[in-house]
Parts: C-alpha cells; sequence; structure tokens
C-alpha cells in the first residue's frame, strides 16, 4: 500500500502544542524508547485514582521543564509563572498552510448539509499553484479519513469530530455546534499537514486542490464496494483469530492505550459536568445583582452599600464569563480530542495485529503444509516484510503521538490555571475595593458624629 513501508521522519514543522492548528506549529521533541516494564507505562498516563491528591499528567522523561522548579513565591503576574515552562524552539519550515472557515448550509429535495470553505496555501513543488480554495462537507473529510487508514494502517491518523453531538441530529444546524465542528475539522486538516508521513498522501493532496466533480471522480477510482467488503471479512476472520505472540513493546503499547482511555474519558467526563455546574452558578449570579439595584431603591442608607454589592457582583460575573469561555474553547475540546485519539489508537492496534495475524497464519499452514510450500514461502516473505513495515511506522509514530499528547494536554492546563488565577485576581481586587471604600465611609460617618 502506499506509505506503509515510509516510518514517519522528524519535520520541525510537528503538531502544534495546545491544539493549535497548523498557524502556529511547535516542534517535535525525541523521546527515549518505548520499551520499559507496564508499571513505567502506567506512570506515564493521566493518574486521576481517587485516593490521591495530585494529578500527574506527564511522563518523567518528557523534555520539559520539571514542575518542580517553580518558586514556591508566587510571581506578581500568573504570565511570569506560565513563562517558566517553555518549549525548545525549532526553525519554522512549515510549507503548507490550510484554513478552514466559511460554514454554508445546502437545502436541496433530498437533504440539507454544510460545507466548509478550506483554503491551502504552499510553496511545495508537487502542487500545480500556491493557492487553493475548495468546498468541502462532513462526509468528503471523512472520505479522507478512511483513505489515509487504507493507504497507513499503522499511522496514527488524527480524529475527525463525531457526525452528531450527543443531544442528537435535531441540533445538527445549531450554531454553535457547527462553530465547535469547523474547528475540529480546521484541527484534523492542520495534524494531518503537519504529520511527516501524511502530509504527502496522494489523496491529501487531492481533497486540498480539487473542485466538486473533480473529488468525485476521484472517489471513485478507489477500490470497490465488494473489495472492500471482503477485507472487512477477512479482517474480522483474522481479529477473531487473534494473534500468538504480539511483542511485548507493543503488549505495553497496548496496555498504555487502555490505561489512557479510562483516565482521558474519566477527565472528560468532569470536565463536562464542572462546566455544567459553572455554567449554573454563572447565571444564578447574573440574576444576583440586579436584586441588589432593587433593594436599594427602598433602602435609602443602604443604597451606596447595595449598589456597590451589585457592581462587584457584575464585575465577578465577567470575569467568571471569561472564565468559562477559556474553558471550553481551550480545555474541553483538547480533553475530548484525546479521548477521539484513544479510540483511534485501539483501531490502530487491532489493524496492526490483523497485519500479524495474517502472517501467524500462513507460517501455521506452513507448517502443517495444507498449501504448496513454494506459494506460500514467498508469501510468507512478503507478509514478513509487511509486519515489519507497519511495526516500524506504529512505533516510530507512536513517540511522535505521545510527546504531541503530552504538550498539547500540559498546554492545556497551564492555560486553565493562568485564566482561573487571572479570573479570581480580578474578582479578589473588586471585593477588596469594595472593602475599602466601605471602610473610609464608615470612618467618615464616625468622624462626623465626632464632630
Amino acid at each position: 500500500m502506499e506509505g506503509e513501508c515510509r516510518a514517519p521522519q522528524a519535520r520541525s514543522s510537528g503538531l502544534p502544542a495546545g491544539g493549535g492548528g497548523g498557524e502556529s506549529p511547535g516542534g517535535d521533541a525525541p523521546l527515549p524508547g518505548s520499551s520499559g516494564s507496564s508499571a513505567l507505562l502506567q506512570a506515564e498516563v493521566l493518574d486521576l485514582d481517587e485516593d490521591e491528591d495530585d494529578l500527574e499528567v506527564f511522563s518523567k522523561d518528557a523534555s520539559l521543564m520539571d514542575m518542580n522548579s517553580f518558586s514556591p513565591v508566587m510571581p506578581t503576574s500568573p504570565l511570569s509563572m506560565i513563562n517558566q515552562v517553555k518549549f525548545e524552539d525549532e526553525p519554522d519550515l512549515k510549507d503548507l498552510f490550510i484554513t478552514v472557515d466559511e460554514p454554508e448550509s445546502h437545502v436541496t429535495t433530498i437533504e440539507t448539509f454544510i460545507t466548509y470553505r478550506i483554503i491551502t496555501k504552499t510553496s511545495r513543488g508537487e502542487f500545480d499553484s500556491s493557492e487553493f480554495e475548495v468546498r468541502r462537507r462532513y462526509q468528503d473529510f471523512l472520505w479522507l479519513k478512511e483513505r489515509l487508514e487504507e493507504a497507513h494502517p499503522t499511522l496514527i491518523i488524527p480524529p475527525l469530530p463525531e457526525k452528531f453531538i450527543v443531544k442528537g441530529m435535531v441540533e445538527r444546524f445549531n450554531d454553535d455546534f457547527i462553530e465547535t465542528r469547523r474547528k475540529a475539522l480546521h484541527k484534523f486538516l492542520n495534524r494531518i499537514a503537519d504529520h511527516p508521513t501524511l502530509t504527502f498522501n496522494e489523496d491529501f493532496k487531492v481533497f486540498l486542490t480539487a473542485q466538486a466533480w473533480e473529488l468525485s471522480s476521484h472517489k471513485k477510482q478507489g477500490p470497490g464496494l465488494l473489495s472492500r467488503m471482503g477485507q472487512t471479512v477477512r479482517a474480522v476472520a483474522l481479529s477473531m483469530r487473534g494473534v500468538k505472540s504480539r511483542p511485548e513493546e507493543f503488549m505495553e503499547m497496548n496496555n498504555f492505550i487502555e490505561i489512557f482511555s479510562q483516565k482521558i474519558n474519566l477527565i472528560d467526563k468532569i470536565s463536562q459536568r464542572i462546566y455544567k455546574e459553572e455554567r449554573e452558578y454563572f447565571d444564578e449570579m447574573k440574576e444576583y445583582g440586579p436584586i441588589h439595584i432593587l433593594w436599594s431603591a427602598s433602602e435609602e442608607d443602604l443604597a451606596d452599600t447595595l449598589k456597590g454589592v451589585a457592581s462587584c457582583i457584575d464585575r465577578c460575573c465577567k470575569a467568571t464569563e471569561k472564565r468559562m469561555s477559556g474553558l471550553s474553547e481551550a480545555l474541553l475540546p483538547v480533553v475530548h480530542e484525546y479521548v477521539l485519539y484513544s479510540e483511534m489508537l485501539m483501531g490502530v492496534m487491532k489493524r496492526r495485529d490483523q497485519i500479524q495475524a495474517e502472517l501467524d497464519s500462513k507460517v501455521e499452514a506452513l507448517t502443517s503444509k495444507k498449501a504448496d510450500t513454494d506459494l506460500l514461502t514467498e508469501e510468507i516473505g512478503k507478509l514478513e516484510d509487511k509486519v515489519e513495515c507497519a511495526n516500524n511506522a506504529l512505533k516510530a509514530d507512536w513517540e511522535r503521538w505521545k510527546q504531541n499528547m503530552q504538550n498539547d494536554i500540559k498546554s492545556a492546563f497551564t492555560d486553565m490555571a493562568e485564566e482561573n488565577i487571572h479570573s479570581y485576581e480580578q474578582c479578589l481586587a473588586t471585593w477588596e475595593s469594595f472593602l475599602t471604600s466601605q471602610t473610609d465611609l464608615h470612618l467618615e460617618e464616625a468622624s462626623e458624629d465626632k464632630s
């Protein structure tokens, strides 16, 4: 298959830290090998045990500054603390820039759907022009993902957002949902563009450059329905058969994925619940201020104090709204993307096992001499090469993915921490100012009474 034996090579334009798409890519720092005990792998996974107070997110081997190096003294500005965590800068050699924007609704007699404008700018020689503009719908993105999986079965393909949100199909054309999906599709394409192997996939190039009719024609050139069904049936049969002896490093990798999936799904659920509760608190607080204003109209002696409280509540509402916006736009999408990544990784492991299971079945047939020996020997040789290519591709992509996962999640959590500190500092300063004004007022009144 295309690109199957091509292991990912290091590029300076790796996945951007914090999931920022392709506009500010960060470099890929090398990681130590994945070999080691299962205990070490578990230590690298998001650790959220009920009997522990701390959240250990990252491997001690990650090429990031040790969080213990933070000064125990709170800096004057939260920014000065956050700036102590920096990633190694690498030269920006990015040559492919992709933007997904301008969602547009289309209504036909059969269906209603949304298309998104995709603008591509590049300096690569294999492209006919330096800039392209096309429109694509969700099913086109789905086709691209499937084609990438076919061409590169053991590379980690970036996940697509779910087809429908949890509330159901009724909410598909809600503005918030469309914008959330646009951002996710933008990130999906830029993840591919930053990948050292996927970025050169021919289907990806066609997706970015072909007009609608050209893309439809290209889709028809893929494997037919019967061929795909045959491949699926064979894959299911091999997966049911299982692998006799999965190499130790892939056993450890599989253990990591299982633990990571449990932890990231739990964090996703908790984060969603926290956001929901924060939203309910915010809605209640918005009603709290106006009540004090109404009250001040009937309490002349307390009017200034009540209006001061209402003003403080209003400022705290604004700070809380900004903090919630940061939570919904920065943390929640990153966490949920890695929930989808965990599902994708399980699929990658299954495809790797299917390739090995096919080799195992041929070796078994040769041992029992159930078929032509010469033909089997030739097939086994090809399958051994295929397994080696698949394993090498997965091992190289695994380290790259794990480093970027750590960078993305660490960036999201530190951004959230900074936003929380800034919000609470604003609220604290607001109430302290109110208390100071009330104290001064009390002293003035006391002074007037004495005179």
